[in-house]
């Protein structure tokens, strides 16, 4: 065949494969997180900043009286607020937390379980640009770890 009617990769495929070939068919579970600690949205400010200083999360889940996610604190944020003296230690955690798009078509919700594979992890920070994410069962009812980017890189340099 000549040069013209070899069929070549694409960027977009050459990129894929080395991400798939980076994770090795690795999942989600194969990062070994600690379970999440997650918070009732009537938890205190104090008790919530305990708990992550406690446990060293920077991303503390909120659950609403059903157990489901409905948001999370950022802590290091929620931290200088009070630091500043913008936020009051007897505020409730409603007060503070970044709510999920549940049902926006602009923000669709995307489902991050333990068999997801690391490639879709990876994918997922990529795409919506943010640091974590919460992983819980299929159905979403509930949290079960908190990943971030830090651990898709702490589990390549201990893969080698």
């Amino acid at each position: 065949m000549d040069k013209e009617t070899t069929p070549t990769a694409t960027s977009d495929q050459t990129q894929q494969s080395s991400i798939a070939a980076k994770y090795r068919g690795a999942c989600v579970e194969d990062l070994q997180l600690p379970p999440a600690f997650c918070l009732p949205n009537d938890a205190l400010i104090q008790q919530a900043l305990e708990a992550a200083y406690e446990r060293e999360f920077d991303h503390l889940p909120v659950l609403n009286q059903r157990r489901r996610p409905i948001g999370y604190l950022d802590v290091p944020l929620i931290k200088s607020k009070f630091e500043d003296g913008k936020i009051d230690q007897l505020d409730t955690v409603l007060q503070h937390i970044n709510h999920f798009p549940t049902s926006s078509p602009k923000h669709p919700y995307t489902v991050i379980h333990p068999l997801t594979p690391l490639e879709e992890l990876e994918g997922f920070f990529r795409t919506t640009g943010v640091d974590f994410a919460l992983v819980t069962d299929t159905e979403r009812k509930w949290v079960l770890a908190v990943a971030t980017k830090d651990d898709l890189e702490t589990f390549v340099r201990r893969r080698g």
